[in-house]
């Protein structure tokens, strides 16, 4: 694996291009819009202050934060063949074509052309002597308009093109990172689903066991139908639970398939059916949040709102440089002869030059019109890039206080599984002593069950949630951190 350089660099060294690429013309100095959020991220609890490294999350590469085998290998399987994120590298390379094309026009186009014409004249028109056809034939290498940039029209253009090339790029980089996290929360949600389903299937075994207990008892008289009933009740409720788990199974790995981009492997297969538990260790814990300015280098979202605002502010400065003449050059160089045995004989030198200038008289308007449109869409773009920011922001917030609060709600979560499972047994000793109904036990089970099942979405909660913040920091932009790059380069 090679060194990559960061991301931020390529962001900066990009901006610096920009910049360099709009000196000397009309496009108005840009200046950075200010942060239209608090200085700092809300700090609410323990879990940020007390994080597990002092690096920044996207400097954490995805191998890092995802020690899960069997994670790490989908998710390189969906870098290589998901389809949405082909098609965004795609996109970014036809920008790519655009921006040349458009670079070009910064130098003259030379064509080699070759003519021959033959024209035959009416007898009613030639001049006495004249032959009835002639020919004429020339080769030449021409210039075709080439327009001189006097007031920075091209460079706006090309500026404006290299601002949507590189926008396309970081939003290539953005659908990266988002298919990192939905295939980490895929695997995470079938993760629990199939815990659900274990949990479903061992209930049922148990409720199948009461039944056929309290079958037992009815027929002996012991107990009423009616604890019979119950106990049907209750396995009932069990086994739809089952078909529900085993449904929700079978689409998470539909998910899983889609966004890998191709069909599972049988050992993958095997080892996503192996996977239904959920443990707490799936993901690294506790994300430094960092500043919120460090979202601008970090998150590719924002940089490519930023690269869309430097294109539209580039365009004001080429609907500027249009209220100004323009002066193209056309001009050839070459032979023509009557002949083309003499065509490059001495004497058959031909040129042309024909400069043209054009000057704006009356447009009804549309000049003006054109710069106000181009002053309103930066005022767009400048919305836009707040807004993205803003968003950003609160993603980062909402990861923050899910990450101080989910830890001590599994917590919480498990005490009432511990308590839920001992009155279930004290339940069951009290049934079978006489001292209780049945239902007691129903009920024990029930609660047993419910706390389960919401542990399951808890865990699960808490490590979406984490990746959803690992996201919402810009981390996933690399493979391996930026301390395992460097040693990889060493």
């Amino acid at each position: 694996m090679s060194f990559k350089p960061a991301s931020s660099s390529r962001a900066a060294v990009a901006l610096v291009a920009l910049t360099v690429l709009g000196a000397c013309t009309m496009i108005p100095t840009y200046d950075r819009p200010g942060l239209p959020v608090a200085d700092a991220f809300p700090q609410t609890g323990e879990a940020v202050s007390s994080a597990s490294s002092n690096r920044e999350a996207a400097d954490l590469g995805w191998r890092d934060m995802f020690p899960d085998p069997v994670l790490r290998t989908l998710l390189r399987d969906a870098l290589d063949n998901n389809r949405d994120l082909r098609i965004a590298a795609l996109n970014v390379e036809a920008a790519r074509a655009s921006y040349r094309i458009q670079r070009s026009d910064f130098l003259p186009r030379l064509d080699a052309v070759a003519t021959s014409t033959a024209q035959r004249t009416p007898d009613t028109l030639a001049l006495p002597g004249a032959p009835e056809i002639t020919r004429a034939y020339s080769a030449s290498v021409a210039a075709t308009a080439w327009e001189i940039d006097l007031w920075g029209r091209v460079r706006s253009l090309n500026q404006q093109a290299l601002a949507a090339y590189l926008s396309r790029d970081e939003t290539r980089r953005a659908a990266e990172l988002s298919l990192i996290a939905e295939v980490a929360n895929a695997y995470l949600t079938l993760r629990a689903d199939q815990a659900a389903l274990r949990l479903a299937q061992e209930t049922v075994r148990s409720q199948e066991r009461s039944v056929d207990l309290t079958r037992d008892l009815e027929a002996a008289g012991q107990v009423g139908r009616l604890d019979l009933r119950q106990a049907e009740i209750a396995l009932r409720a069990a086994q739809s639970d089952l078909s529900l788990y085993g449904r929700r199974v079978a689409q998470d790995r539909n998910a899983l398939v889609l966004l890998v981009g191709a069909p599972l492997s049988p050992e993958m297969s095997a080892a996503l059916a192996a996977a239904d538990t959920l443990p707490d260790d799936l993901g690294v814990r506790g994300l430094p949040a960092g500043a919120p300015s460090s979202l601008l280098e970090r998150r590719p979202d924002i940089r490519a709102a930023e690269f869309d605002l430097i294109g539209a502010n580039a365009g004001i400065g080429a609907a500027r440089a249009a209220f100004f003449p323009r002066l193209s050059l056309t001009g050839s160089t070459g032979a023509a002869s009557s002949a083309l045995d003499d065509l490059f004989d001495t004497g058959a030198t031909a040129w042309s030059f024909s400069p043209r200038i054009v000057l704006p008289i009356f447009n009804a308007g549309a000049l003006r019109a054109s710069l106000d449109r181009s002053e309103l869409l930066t005022q767009v773009e400048v919305a836009r890039y707040e807004r993205t920011i803003q968003v950003a922001f609160r993603e980062v917030a909402d990861g923050l206080a899910g990450q101080a609060t989910f830890e001590d709600q599994i917590a919480v979560e498990i005490l009432r599984v511990e308590a839920g499972r001992e009155a279930l047994a004290l339940a069951t000793q009290r049934y079978e002593a006489g001292e209780d109904s049945y239902l007691a036990v129903l009920d024990a089970q029930r609660s047993v069950y419910g706390a389960e099942q919401a542990l399951i979405r808890t865990r699960l909660g808490r490590l979406s949630n984490l990746v959803t913040l690992y996201k919402a920091l810009g981390g996933g932009w690399t493979e391996a951190g930026l301390q395992a790059d460097a040693a990889l380069r060493d």
